[in-house]
């Protein structure tokens, strides 16, 4: 291969950082205007890489319906390696490529089989994966490039990607590093021009090098290509000067997404009406537009094969496209699109072609080839109700991908022409499945409304479902909450279903707080192992302040969700373990699944789930005593919920930013921001959460003499308490009625309660008792209740409260040393998680399935973890990370 010229700094770049990060692994996006030389750099680097084994896809405009189309491509050369991977992802990766017939595989699950597939390749020789003209490739595959692109941390694979300038795709969400490629100096193009065209005269040479100003291709092109001053016009000029039969011949070869010769000449014999050779395309090949090799069609350049169909007449396109469809009788999806490309107007045989196709690409994990060929089938549906039931198919898919702006069109078309009862119900409900409804114009009590008008109970609770959680996210008012319950229950009969247990809980958890915790108490046994009751019921425990069983319920959902690949649902269950599991004291729990939930708020596009994530990792180092961490994490959470008064968020972040107050002694600070939870005006108000946090309210407000609006929070309080057994209310009652009275009948009362599964509880009022026994000069006894809420607050990490339980301790004349480092002090989050996992005794391969991470990284991470414990083995996990379990 011959240098590059003009590209000396940007192929020492390139190859720098492949070899940079070749053994660790690494994703870079390469962009660029048309014919800038994105290719050819990258062709370059590849053939400098001799020690990497290269495989390579490239996007292609007529194949972007075809379904992982572009993975296949990649994937090609090493599907053999399919049997190396677990069952479930094996399964999944062969449908997607097409080699066998699955139940809708995941496309996560495809992504993380990908992934696995790769890094054991990467173990005989490092890989390098080219990925040309992304924009150009399948959404699909473009989806599993972004899901494998942001996990290359410890795999000896490196990702290049090229992009057109101006063009973008999901890849871009995945947060790449990127190099843009300009224009060539005048030097350089000087140089170029005289190494493909030596022999022009000066003045063609001058107005040649002014045309193309720097754009390699056309300083390549432009000397064949009769002086034409714009690319695309040069190769349409060399196309119009072809015989009629070669056009033809071309535009079916430009329109055909297969690529096959054989396909191309048959098609082309069916276009003109008479058989066609190969020698068809010879004067194609003689206008440089395109190169035979082995009976393969292959265009000279992407830009080529785009300007043909853009510069044929209508009516030229639409009869290639049926000749196209004529040869492919035995491939009903591509013969469907092309006499769908081909229709002039509505057509229901058509139209249920494409249903068919959008069906087949939906059991393939296709979603976004299932929404095009149902919006497509949609468009072309002669009958008003087929057509609004085909694009309410195809938004409902669109909500799977997580594009709001695909869903608003297609929902603006299907409400352009009649709709039922019901399909208007199904349309409202749609658009409010994106981030809660926050940004819709429909709140609980128009839900409501709508749930009752279908008269349907499955649509309905579907429906009141989406209300209750706009109760969770907005404050509607206990008139809409009434109504949402009044509706609940006439479509939801039973009160024990799992989705009225959660409803109620989301609407009504004080008033009705005796249903919910009897539905709970039920269903503990009785959710068949389906993760979606145990989401609905986790979620439902988290409202309700039954935090033992949110976070029992939540952990059996992802470890459900985590098996089925819907990292969306996984995304929410995992924040709910997180909160619930705070507020238990389990910070060793909860700091791993805040973070991953974070981070998969970022890849489902769940803004929203972000913030909360953001809020309870906040309060998780408030805890820790970490406070300029909580307040940085909090402010970045503020940010998001602000943006549309997400209540949870807004509420989790001052209930952070008090528990770091309450650490540093800044008590006034502390009550100013947890007041604020209790105001009806402020947008961090919040029915259920507010009601959770009174013990570290009392606190603010007995330190700074705000007694009064105290006892008047807990009159409110102890109203809810009468209707709902909530333990955490009753937990936070108690505690607070202590603080307030200051007797040693209160503080016995809370003492004895039953608080065997809440230990951060339990330590606050050995803290709170052992303090007022010294203030009473009973220090002998204060020392056993401070002594063992130091030992607690040591073991749950809560350092903060530690350090106060040791200086209370010290004034009760026992010395008491600085807390040793554990585990959680010398881990991240991630590490953390994956060493809890080990202990657990899974293998490297389970552990990455359960995390979506290959088994490559899993190990990297162990051996970073180990020397961090000080230990040498996984056998030695167990007991290393005992010594940070509270006893």
């Amino acid at each position: 291969m011959g240098t590059l010229i003009g590209r000396d700094l940007e192929k020492k770049t390139l190859t720098e950082f492949a070899d940079g990060v070749r053994d660790r692994g690494g994703a870079m996006i390469v962009r660029g205007e048309a014919g800038i030389g994105k290719s050819a750099l990258v062709a370059e680097v590849a053939a400098l890489a001799a020690n990497m084994r290269v495989l390579k896809t490239t996007g292609v405009d007529s194949e972007q319906h075809l379904p992982f189309a572009g993975l296949h491509q990649l994937l090609h050369p090493v599907q053999d390696g399919l049997d190396a991977l677990p069952a479930v992802q094996r399964d999944a990766l062969s449908a997607a490529l097409g080699l066998a017939e699955a139940q809708t595989p995941n496309i996560y699950l495809v992504g993380l089989a990908t992934l696995n597939l790769l890094a054991d390749l990467a173990t005989a020789k490092p890989l390098l994966l080219i990925a040309e003209d992304v924009p150009s490739l399948d959404p699909s595959s473009v989806d599993v490039l972004a899901f494998v692109a942001r996990r290359l941390e410890s795999e000896p694979i490196v990702l290049i990607a090229t992009v057109r300038e101006g063009e973008s795709s999901r890849l871009d969400e995945a947060g790449l590093p990127s190099m843009t490629l300009e224009r060539l100096t005048d030097d350089a193009a000087a140089d170029l021009l005289h190494t493909v065209s030596p022999g022009l005269a000066a003045p063609v040479r001058a107005r040649l090098l002014e045309q193309a100003a720097g754009n390699p291709l056309a300083l390549t092109e432009l000397p064949h290509s009769q002086m034409t001053a714009r690319l695309e016009e040069a190769f349409t000029a060399r196309v119009a000067g072809l015989p009629a039969e070669t056009r033809m011949t071309l535009l079916i070869a430009a329109l055909n997404d297969s690529g096959s010769l054989r396909e191309t000449l048959d098609a082309a014999a069916s276009a003109l009406g008479t058989s066609v050779g190969i020698e068809v395309l010879t004067p194609a090949v003689a206008a440089r537009l395109i190169e035979l090799n082995h009976g393969a069609l292959t265009f000279r350049h992407p830009l080529m094969r785009s300007a043909i169909p853009q510069a044929a007449a209508v009516a030229q396109r639409q009869s290639a496209h049926r000749a196209l469809a004529e040869v492919l009788d035995g491939q009903p999806e591509r013969r469907a699109w092309h006499r769908a490309t081909a229709a002039t107007g509505p057509d229901d045989a058509v139209a249920a072609d494409l249903e068919a196709a959008a069906e087949h690409a939906r059991r393939r994990g296709d979603i976004a080839g299932a929404v095009t060929s149902f919006e497509l089938s949609g468009q072309l549906s002669e009958s008003p109700e087929q057509r609004a039931e085909r694009l309410l198919r195809a938004a409902e898919l669109a909500v799977e991908s997580g594009r709001k702006d695909v869903v608003e069109r297609l929902l603006r078309d299907c409400r352009s022409g009649e709709l039922t009862a019901q399909q208007r119900a199904r349309a409202t409900l749609i658009l409010s499945d994106f981030e809660d409804g926050l940004r819709s114009t429909e709140g609980p009590l128009e839900l409501a409304e709508l749930a009752e008008s279908v008269a349907a109970a499955d649509l309905g609770s579907r429906i009141l479902w989406s209300g209750a959680m706009r109760c969770f996210w907005i404050e509607p008012g206990l008139a809409a909450r009434q109504r949402v319950m009044s509706v609940a229950d006439s479509l939801l009969t039973d009160d024990l279903d799992p989705r009225k247990v959660a409803i109620t809980a989301y609407v009504s958890p004080f008033e009705r707080g005796h249903a919910v915790d009897e539905g709970l108490r039920h269903l503990a046994g009785n959710t068949g192992g389906d993760p979606l009751v145990e989401r609905f019921l986790g979620s439902a425990a988290m409202q309700f302040g039954a935090f033992e069983e949110s976070a029992r319920f939540s952990a059996a959902a992802v470890s459900g969700l985590r098996a089925q690949g819907r990292l969306g649902l996984l995304t929410r269950a995992l924040t709910v373990h997180a909160w619930s599991s705070v507020r238990l004291g389990n910070l060793a729990t909860a700091l791993p699944a805040a973070v991953e939930a974070g981070r998969l708020a970022c890849e489902t596009d769940q803004p929203f789930m972000r913030g909360l994530s953001l809020a309870v990792q906040a309060e998780i180092a408030a805890l820790r005593g970490d406070d300029a961490q909580a307040l940085a994490l909090a402010a970045e959470a503020e940010q998001i919920g602000l943006a549309v008064a997400a209540r949870p968020v807004l509420a989790t972040v001052q209930i952070a930013r008090g528990i770091a107050a309450l650490g540093q002694g800044r008590y006034a600070d502390a009550f100013a921001d947890l007041q604020r939870l209790h105001d009806p005006a402020d947008p961090a108000y919040q029915l259920a959460l507010r009601c959770y946090t009174l013990a570290e309210f009392a606190d603010a407000a007995t330190r700074t003499g705000q007694t009064d609006t105290l006892r008047e929070i807990l009159s409110e309080m102890a109203e809810y308490g009468r209707s709902a057994s909530s333990p955490a209310l009753h937990i936070g009652l108690r505690y607070a009625n202590a603080v307030l009275t200051q007797t040693e009948e209160t503080y016995r009362a809370a003492l004895d309660a039953d608080l065997t599964g809440w230990p951060l509880e339990r330590g606050r009022v050995q803290l709170a008792f052992g303090e007022w026994l010294r203030r009473q000069r009973r220090a002998a006894e204060s020392r056993t209740h401070l002594r063992a809420a130091r030992e607690a607050f040591d073991a749950l990490g809560v350092l903060a409260w530690s350090e106060r339980a040791r200086n209370e301790l010290r004034a009760a004349g026992e010395a008491s040393p600085r807390r040793d480092p554990d585990a959680r002090d010398r881990l991240t989050a991630h590490e953390l998680s994956i060493a809890q996992l080990a202990a657990e005794g899974l293998t490297n391969r389970e552990i990455g399935h359960r995390l979506y991470l290959s088994h490559r990284t899993v190990s990297t991470h162990l051996h970073r973890i180990f020397p961090k414990l000080g230990i040498s083995s996984r056998a030695e996990l167990g007991a290393a990370l005992s010594r940070s379990e509270p006893a």
